[in-house]
């Protein structure tokens, strides 16, 4: 489609046009032309995939900073984002982080702002907790996910920020995270652990060209946000480290995923909104979201998965062209009695998938509660699902479909799916309970629950229309 190769184009130039623009040069070589970069140009950074140049730019090293890995940066970089706020209002500022090992605690940035990171930088997280400030929980969640309370700050934020770019010619922002596991696998945090990136109540956000590794938690948290576009991250963590979810998506509006690569010890992509009776009260959705071009590896959770925390809604999500290796699902959706919402109109199409223990599963028990206050009366509604296009090899069960008794997950569609089983895969291929649903073309065939349309009925919808950013 058009506005896909004119998105993809946005993307693959953006590296060069904001480092072009960090360094300020004035005239420029790009796709073999010079090109002459004016100064001043006002306007969001972001709109429309389109990058422009912010009016001010700043190094980090004007503030102090010393990029030895071992000396503290807080200060510098709490200090130059104060000085570049000033400018949003007059074409926005960019704070350059150069080539150098920046160790520093949470910092959060401002609006009409460019965060940029040269290829050799590497942005480092303290293990200082002193520097860690605790917050409170989100409101749509009632607590930490780790404990009850507080959490402590993610280490790059911001709240009600509008035009936000995080970026880098691949630099890197290291969470040093075995400190966080080790302390929580021992049980000796007090509070949640932070996540890498947390925007919150934000607008117009661009994160792209950078490395993630090993961060506490969740590396890429946009919650209670629209507009965004997260393209071309890689993000490391080993496969068995707690919750390192790649990117979550969480009562957001309007996301674009795309060109990622992800190694994880959890979901590599899981959209969320809120948690039980915290997430109902606050009734924010995740709605129109496109997932595209994604590589996942992670043996102990999902590629991508919906929930469990979707108490706000979640529907509008549009997955394509997806490969996974070495993961425990393709699909997953995850919900229980309590979460109450809906996980409506999804569709996905194009997955190659190889070595998974399975292609699709659903959890309608999923019974991971904050406290005990939740309605045993919410129930979600699970319906309009629909699965097509899809080659999975060294697969031990094809599903594991599990709805809610009384309750069942309708309107699933499968269609054009061919899975090679492992040698030693179970006996039975597919598991199913209170989920109906319809199929086309599927190999090994699915549980008789899912009406069979005919090898060429190709029944399962994708949608056409697209979202504007």
């Amino acid at each position: 489609m058009e506005w896909q190769r004119r998105n993809r184009i946005a993307s693959q130039t953006l590296a060069l046009c904001i480092a072009l623009m960090a360094a300020s040069m004035e005239t420029v070589e790009c796709a073999g032309r010079s090109v002459h970069l004016p100064g001043g140009s006002a306007g969001s950074a972001t709109r429309g995939g389109a990058v422009r140049q912010r009016t001010h730019t700043a190094s980090l090293k004007d503030f102090g900073g010393v990029g030895d890995g071992i000396t503290s940066n807080t200060k510098a970089f709490h200090a130059a984002v104060a000085h570049l706020a000033q400018f949003a209002g007059g074409g926005g500022g960019m704070l350059f982080v150069p080539a150098g090992r920046w160790l520093t605690g949470p910092f959060n940035l401002t609006n009409s702002f460019t965060l940029f990171l040269h290829r050799d930088a590497v942005i480092l997280a303290t293990q200082d907790m002193i520097e860690w400030p605790v917050i409170d929980p989100l409101p749509s969640y009632g607590r930490g996910r780790d404990h009850s309370g507080g959490r402590y700050s993610s280490l790059i934020g911001g709240s009600h920020l509008t035009d936000v770019v995080i970026a880098g010619d691949n630099g890197t922002i290291d969470g040093q995270g075995a400190f966080w596991w080790k302390n929580f696998h021992e049980g000796k945090l007090k509070y949640t652990r932070g996540y890498l990136i947390e925007l919150m109540h934000s607008d117009q956000i661009l994160i792209s060209n950078l490395t993630l590794l090993n961060s506490p938690t969740w590396n890429i948290h946009p919650v209670y946000s629209s507009n965004i576009v997260i393209s071309q991250i890689t993000i490391l963590a080993p496969v068995h480290s707690p919750n390192t979810d790649g990117i979550n998506p969480d009562s957001s509006s309007h996301v674009r995923i795309e060109d990622c690569y992800i190694v994880s010890g959890d979901d590599c992509v899981a959209i969320k909104s809120g948690w039980d009776e915290y997430g109902i009260a606050v009734g924010m959705p995740s709605q129109h979201i496109i997932i595209q071009r994604l590589t996942c590896i992670s043996p102990t959770s999902a590629v991508i998965a919906l929930g469990s925390e979707m108490s706000g809604g979640i529907q509008d999500v549009r997955a394509e062209d997806i490969t996974a290796i070495d993961s425990e699902s393709g699909i997953r959706i995850k919900t229980a009695v309590g979460r109450g919402g809906y996980v409506k109109d999804i569709f996905v199409r194009g997955m190659n998938l190889n070595t998974m223990k399975w292609v699709f599963r659903m959890d309608g028990n999923y019974k991971s509660h904050p406290d005990n206050k939740y309605d045993p009366h919410a129930i979600p509604v699970i319906k309009g699902i629909s699965y097509s296009n899809i080659i999975a090899k060294n697969v031990k069960q094809v599903a594991s479909l599990h709805g809610i008794p009384n309750a069942p997950f309708t309107g699933i569609c499968i269609s054009n799916v061919t899975v090679q089983l492992a040698a030693k895969a179970r006996k039975q291929t597919w598991t199913c309970t209170d989920v109906e649903g319809v199929s086309s073309g599927v190999t090994p065939a699915p549980c008789a629950s899912f009406r069979d349309q005919g090898a060429g009925a190709n029944p399962c919808p994708f949608p056409t229309g697209r979202f504007t950013y």
